[in-house]
């Protein structure tokens, strides 16, 4: 309502379904004629009409192609109720091209409300709550990239502007004890707080790293996410990538301590990238190390030439000193790989230190393992409909490469051997 005493003012509130939209409507009859008295509602455009001609008409999206009702039309405020029932984040992208004005003395705004977890919860906490602490402004971002959204340099755009920032982005987390209303009565509250606990952490608790069917529910930040550093030379260190082109490249770093745990301490996550400019992009990350990476475990498909005439992409790579051995990729894989990282999720019973620490600068990696979801049918393995597990499969061919059960570096492993010459006690007796 905030323009609607403006002639220019066209506002869009939509939800998944027509029969969740009816909530709003009923809730709008209620609220629309107190504060604008002689506005009228347009049952079969599901449009309401204000004295001054402003308007907010009410829609469903219930699936992408749904956005194309609203191609050539413009809006000067957008809200979408839920907004993590959309499994990816092209609704609300599309929307945002709809979004103008001709009027200067209104700002344009988009809004949206929701819980976490349900389909699009992985999209959404990775564009509104992973880049800023909660409550605070922050430019958006490309969710892919991490790269800040700025106004292209071109004529059209003034010289001032060019390169700038476009807009900001806020997470605004509203808990149950925020609703006075909710809150006289203490029934509602326990009833949530009687479900069980991933559904009770997200609904009371506002929790947003927690998953519906995790796969590693054994991940805490407090546990495995150390601060960043940069190894020492007297650490074993390679890398394990999974690759793609128009899905996002992962990379992951790791160094071996002596006692076998796995340290991950560099990450990177980024699409586009052709085989040269990911070696030319490696080259650069790993000038400041203290020695040479030699090894890395790359995804054995990028073995595969696929009909072309020239290297493959491994290979342009390895030409560029990029070395890379092949992933395990055989029968099995998958969950094995799963079953090692979860060893090394877990706590050694006597020193209490997990198998796999997490630098805080693997950002990206921290914030997908807690939504890692399990396979619905075959539990033993991650959900391979899962948009985001690039750095997952990069993790799991770094772990699967150091087995827990062979955590030692073939040179440590000669150096222990020839220290562990037998002995006898009794040197008499000779046992």
């Amino acid at each position: 309502l905030r323009y609607c005493d403006n002639t220019n003012h066209r506002a869009l509130l939509v939800r998944k379904s027509m029969p969740e939209l009816l909530e709003l409507l009923d809730l709008s009859r209620q609220l629309y004629p107190q504060a604008f008295p002689g506005c009228k509602f347009r049952e079969q455009e599901k449009r309401w009409m204000f004295p001054s001609g402003a308007s907010i008409q009410f829609s469903f999206i219930d699936s992408d192609h749904d956005v194309y009702r609203f191609q050539g039309q413009s809006f000067t405020w957008i809200g979408i109720d839920e907004l993590t029932h959309y499994e990816t984040p092209y609704v609300w992208d599309y929307l945002r091209s709809r979004l103008r004005r001709t009027d200067l003395t209104i700002t344009p705004y988009m809004r949206a409300t929701t819980n976490p977890g349900n389909l699009g919860g992985w999209w959404v906490k990775k564009m509104f709550i992973d880049p800023a602490p909660y409550g605070e402004a922050f430019w958006a971002t490309d969710i892919d990239s991490g790269a800040t959204l700025v106004y292209p340099d071109i004529d059209q755009i003034e010289a001032s502007s060019r390169g700038k920032p476009i807009f900001k982005r806020r997470f605004i987390p509203a808990r149950l004890t925020d609703n006075p209303s909710l809150t006289k009565s203490p029934e509602y509250m326990g009833m949530l707080a009687s479900l069980p606990e991933v559904q009770r952490r997200r609904l009371l608790e506002g929790d947003w790293d927690v998953s519906e069917g995790a796969a590693f529910p054994e991940f805490n930040r407090q546990i495995h996410v150390v601060p960043e550093f940069d190894p020492p030379s007297s650490l074993f260190r390679f890398r394990a990538c999974d690759y793609g082109y128009v899905a996002p490249t992962a990379i992951i770093w790791f160094a071996v301590d002596f006692d076998g745990t796995l340290f991950a301490y560099r990450e990177l996550y980024e699409t586009r990238l052709d085989a040269g400019a990911l070696a030319e992009r490696i080259h650069l990350l790993e000038e400041n190390e203290p020695s040479p990476i030699t090894t890395g475990i790359l995804d054995n498909e990028c073995w595969a030439r696929r009909g072309q005439l020239g290297p493959s992409i491994a290979e342009t790579m390895i030409g560029l000193g990029i070395n890379w051995t092949r992933a395990d990729k055989g029968p099995g894989s998958r969950m094995n790989g799963k079953m090692e990282l979860h060893r090394r999720l877990a706590r050694d019973p006597y020193s209490e230190k997990p198998g796999l620490l997490i630098s805080e600068a693997c950002k990206n990696l921290i914030r997908i393992i807690p939504t890692l979801p399990s396979d619905p049918i075959n539990t033993e393995d991650v959900d391979t409909k899962y948009k985001e597990d690039h750095l997952y499969d990069a993790l799991r061919y770094g772990v699967q490469s150091r087995s827990v059960r062979q955590t030692e570096h073939p040179s440590e492993a000669r150096w222990r051997t020839q220290q562990e010459v037998y002995r006898p006690v009794d040197q008499t007796f000779g046992y």
